[in-house]
């Protein structure tokens, strides 16, 4: 049986973690196919600004999300250590992409808002754009092993067993 404050770090797992994989698929999915669709101009100065609004939340988000999932795989055995594990290290990987990829490349493109992009700017907001696809597919990764940690089947394995075979039928006393 999962104790009270098990239970809680499931829940801030699981919440961390989704709403790491909300952020960063909603960027993916909605902010990044506009980026292309505006003004180069209009393009690096919103995103400089985005970058300034999200630097302390995403970082809180990705932090939390890795120190509560891998707290788990300390806390915990066998196949809900492996899951936490994972989790935990997915979400490290998010953090890490987003600090040795990303925030180098944001620096640079706060400088071209106040000047101008340079030439080969195209390839650079590729590259931010590939990082940016891979924190997100590994915060997502980390949100489904979450749900399947935590809804995966509590009850003990004979009772897993017992559901599988199937009834024994006796025959009926008086039956012809």
């Amino acid at each position: 049986m999962t104790t009270p404050p098990l239970r809680a770090l499931h829940a801030l797992a699981l919440l961390s973690t989704g709403l790491l994989a909300g952020a960063f698929g909603y960027g993916a999915a909605n902010l990044a196919p506009t980026f292309d669709a505006v003004p180069l101009d209009t393009r690096l100065s919103f995103h400089a600004e985005r970058m300034r609004m999200n630097g302390i939340t995403m970082q809180a988000a990705m932090g939390v999300s890795a120190l509560s999932a891998l707290t788990l795989a300390a806390l915990t055995r066998g196949r809900a250590r492996l899951l936490a594990g994972t989790a935990g290290l997915l979400a490290l990987a998010s953090f890490l992409i987003t600090r040795l990829g990303n925030v180098p490349i944001n620096g640079r493109i706060k400088e071209w808002a106040v000047t101008s992009a340079p030439a080969g700017h195209a390839e650079i907001l590729w590259r931010w754009d590939l990082f940016n696809t891979l924190r997100t597919l590994a915060a997502i990764a980390a949100f489904g092993l979450m749900i399947a940690l935590v809804t995966a089947d509590r009850r003990s394995p004979t009772a897993r067993r017992s559901e599988r075979r199937p009834a024994r039928v006796s025959p009926r006393r008086g039956a012809v």
